[in-house]
């Protein structure tokens, strides 16, 4: 049986000498399982970003970069140290409906190859359409593109974020948000349509490693709620565990409407910043709101950290759907 959160705050110990997963004695841990380092679009590398969490309170942090685990080894090394518990996750790029979503894998085996061979034929879409967006933007008159946010990008991946950085630089917008919606969503001069791993795909990779799966920032997707409960619906057929009901970019209406979605599917609910460093003063590391009454956390469920746990999970559902499918 994997260890409870009590368990974990009586085990680990930090340097000075406090309970390492919760420093004041008697309080709940912190948790913020969704945050991102250089390794993708973050700012900050994996040791700079366990150490902000660590400053912030922090003491149970996932790093779940897009598409990749390259940071995992070097912000567990960095978390160790501090008593703070660092889960390894990755937040996977899924094409849904004509609609691309994000599926966190929380508590992943970071040397899985299944895992490993999924996240770098997502890479390598990346790296085509990085190129093509600075095609389309040199096409549109804004040369050197690519090349500026190829250099913005410390990490494998470049992002569009670092496009839009890129593009505030040069004076072309005022902001991030302005950049997406002037040049990088659909109908704009930038804008390269996803093609991404479908559902299935992603879900069986994380199986394969042993973890548990979310879905990121469901209210940010923009979907009609029949959609939503739809997406829901699918997602936890496949074998999905949760939903990220309280996130950085959920309103406090957002948080409610994906708690009573979260509790009327059956679904465990997680807690994410998805912080990407210091530029957005808005989004901190750890200072989340509560889970809302009726929720029940994704680490209070007995597949938490419990890599046999989570893959017999995802194969009965997916399982019993198939079986369902075929009556």
């Amino acid at each position: 049986m994997p260890a409870s959160a009590e368990t974990l705050m009586i085990m680990r110990i930090s340097p000075a000498g406090a309970a390492g997963c919760c420093r004041i004695a008697g309080m709940s841990p912190r948790y913020d399982l969704h945050s991102h380092s250089l390794a993708s679009d973050g700012t900050l590398s994996p040791a700079a970003l366990v150490a902000a969490a660590h400053a912030a309170a922090v003491d149970v942090l996932a790093l779940t970069d897009h598409d990749t685990m390259a940071g995992i080894a070097a912000a567990t090394e960095c978390a160790r140290p501090l008593g703070m518990q660092l889960v390894p996750g990755v937040e996977i790029s899924v094409s849904w409906r004509s609609q691309t979503v994000h599926v966190l894998g929380l508590g992943v085996d970071p040397d899985c190859e299944t895992l490993l061979a999924g996240l770098a034929g997502l890479r390598a879409f990346r790296d085509w359409r990085a190129e093509e967006i600075g095609r389309r933007l040199a096409r549109a008159g804004i040369g050197g593109c690519y090349e500026g946010a190829r250099q913005l990008a410390q990490g494998s991946i470049v992002s569009r974020t670092h496009f839009a950085h890129h593009l505030v630089a040069r004076g072309h917008a005022a902001s991030v948000r302005d950049v997406f919606k002037r040049f990088l969503v659909n109908n704009k001069p930038g804008y390269v349509a996803g093609q991404w791993a479908d559902l299935e795909a992603a879900m069986s990779w994380i199986a394969a490693a042993g973890g548990m799966a979310v879905i990121a920032h469901p209210a940010r997707y923009n979907m009609t709620a029949s959609k939503l409960r739809r997406l829901a619906g699918e997602f936890r057929e496949c074998g999905g565990a949760g939903l990220e009901v309280v996130s950085g970019s959920h309103t406090r209406d957002n948080t409610i409407a994906m708690a009573a979605l979260c509790r009327n599917e059956g679904m465990l609910a997680s807690t994410g910043s998805d912080y990407h460093g210091p530029e957005n003063p808005w989004v901190r590391l750890g200072e989340l709101a509560a889970l809302p009454a009726g929720c029940r956390a994704v680490w209070e469920s007995e597949h938490w950290l419990n890599p046999a746990a989570c893959r017999q999970f995802i194969s009965n559902q997916a399982r019993g759907t198939r079986i369902r499918q075929a009556d």
